[in-house]
């Protein structure tokens, strides 16, 4: 037998022939195959355990428990205990994030309880955390409730009352147009355009040292916050390159033909060219966490850009290599060697807090699927395997998910968690369990979507969009609306469907141009 055809046959006996190891990985015993390299703690098929990771983790947010005054837990703190409770606020961009990851989960399960959850938690920020009409940065949600207990969010984590962060704003702002997209409720809209305005007016062309909109403001007063320390040691916030969100939420209202078209378009353009010319050559990324008040380059802000890069290759003239040298700046400056005898390259959160994380090593690695998808790179996707398999580890039986020290953040182990999964298979769906139904791709937001024994049926947003899916037989039927669509795999053919059989099952790739009702027939 050749070496080729038995490492072959090791792969496909991953149960039989995978090792377990006496060494524990936060909560589990570390799992490797042959060669000696990390497995999943849940299943050696990383398809089966990245759903059932996923599947716990939101349950344990679902269920966790109503807190002092009456709002869900996650409404009030950052950190889970599960003794009492945690006397912090919530994370900056703790709601969008999980705005963010329900969104992709959604159209992954059809769970309703996630929409439930998406509208409830808009609806309690929006009616208790936007800045005032008199504001000079009006109608801008605050990212911290200073008062724990209030239910009122009203400012920052590090600078107190009266100060917010646009760029947290923008991405909530942008998650706000998506939840329009699945309820039609156009308060969601209108509050999306409200951010939009007061985030585009405010928009100037940067720096090195400041960023088209400040990291920390003062709503009121428009006065970018200064912090003093010791020896009158003054640290400002002008800069941040966490941009990605707000330039999706003025593209999104461009394309929808809302608001203010002609400043959206000079602001997006403005942020474009700033990061392009600043940050993308610098790798100065800048701070994004809402609890640390020093300077710090963060790995969220720079992988998320590499990401929108790689989503937009039309706006770069040569945006694999750009996102390339991201992710390599990444490990440079980021890497975290305490795992490389398992075979994964392990990253760190951010410069001032050089400690390996769960959803920033599962960002990595969703992001390494991309570029492989995009490059044909094999290597970025066996890294990034191996990344999201070292995540899992993360998670307890019961679905709390940790960081590495034992915290359990609200964003990082829950809304900064689950999306990286969701991305991982839209990237290579068929990294999805092999013996399930999902729809791990939509070019359009995903409005409803049922999951059946012998039929799949989803409504999308626009009527122009391309799905696939991850399912276990070859339909027998796909219709959009009553028309029935062809099998076929010309490039040249937009309302079809095609077939990539796979060991188990196949991907199936829908694209339709007259209509957003589509059902499937197996």
């Amino acid at each position: 037998m050749n070496k080729i055809i038995f490492f072959l046959l090791l792969l496909l006996s991953g149960n039989l022939y995978a090792q377990k190891s006496s060494e524990k990985l936060s909560y589990h015993l570390i799992k490797t195959d042959p060669q000696g390299k990390l497995l999943p703690w849940y299943d050696t098929d990383p398809g089966k355990s990245y759903d059932h990771i996923v599947n716990i983790v939101w349950k344990f947010w679902d269920n966790m428990r109503t807190d002092l005054n009456g709002l869900p837990y996650h409404m009030n703190h950052q950190v889970w205990k599960k003794d009492h409770n945690d006397s912090r606020g919530i994370g900056g961009d703790q709601i969008p994030m999980a705005l963010s990851s329900w969104r992709l989960l959604y159209a992954y399960s059809g769970d309703e309880r996630l929409l439930n959850n998406m509208q409830f938690m808009a609806d309690y920020y929006l009616s208790h955390s936007l800045s005032g009409a008199d504001c000079k940065w009006k109608n801008i949600p605050y990212p911290y409730n200073t008062l724990i207990y209030s239910g009122i969010y009203d400012g920052d984590m590090v600078m107190g009352k009266g100060y917010t962060q646009p760029d947290k704003a923008g991405s909530f702002g942008y998650e706000l147009i998506n939840l329009y997209k699945i309820t039609e409720k156009r308060v969601y809209l209108d509050a999306a355009i409200a951010i939009a305005n007061s985030l585009s007016e405010k928009v100037e062309p940067g720096d090195n040292d400041h960023s088209p909109l400040p990291y920390r403001v003062n709503a009121l007063t428009g006065e970018v916050g200064v912090m003093l320390i010791e020896n009158s040691y003054e640290i400002t916030y002008p800069y941040t390159s966490n941009w990605t969100g707000t330039m999706r939420l003025f593209t999104d209202l461009i394309t929808l033909g809302k608001g203010d078209i002609a400043s959206y378009k000079k602001s997006f353009q403005t942020l474009l060219s700033w990061m392009k010319q600043y940050p993308l050559k610098t790798n100065k990324w800048g701070p994004f966490f809402e609890d640390v008040g020093a300077w710090s380059d963060t790995q969220i802000n720079a992988v998320t850009f590499a990401q929108y890069i790689l989503e937009n290759p039309d706006s770069f003239d040569n945006g694999k290599v750009s996102a390339r040298q991201i992710l390599d700046w990444v490990y440079h400056d980021l890497g975290n060697s305490k795992w490389e005898k398992y075979g994964v390259a392990v990253v760190n959160e951010q410069t001032a807090y050089r400690v390996e994380g769960n959803s920033h090593t599962a960002r990595q690695g969703a992001a390494e699927l991309l570029y492989a998808a995009k490059t044909g790179d094999i290597a970025a996707k066996e890294r990034g395997i191996r990344q999201l398999n070292w995540a899992t580890y993360m998670v307890k039986d019961d679905g709390e998910s940790t960081y590495p020290n034992g915290e359990t953040w609200m964003t990082d182990g829950f809304g900064d968690y689950i999306r990286h999964y969701m991305r991982a298979m839209e990237a290579f769906p068929g990294i999805a369990p092999e013996n399930q139904d999902h729809l791990v791709s939509s070019t359009s937001v995903i409005r409803n979507i049922e999951y059946k024994d012998k039929s799949i049926q989803y409504r999308t947003f626009d009527q122009i969009s391309t799905e696939i899916l991850r399912v276990r037989i070859k339909p027998k039927v796909v219709l959009c609306g009553d028309v029935k669509l062809s099998e076929s795999d010309r490039s040249d053919q937009n309302e079809k469907w095609s077939w990539k059989p796979l060991k188990v099952g196949g991907i199936l790739t829908i694209a339709h141009q007259n209509g957003n009702k589509i059902a499937i027939n197996f």
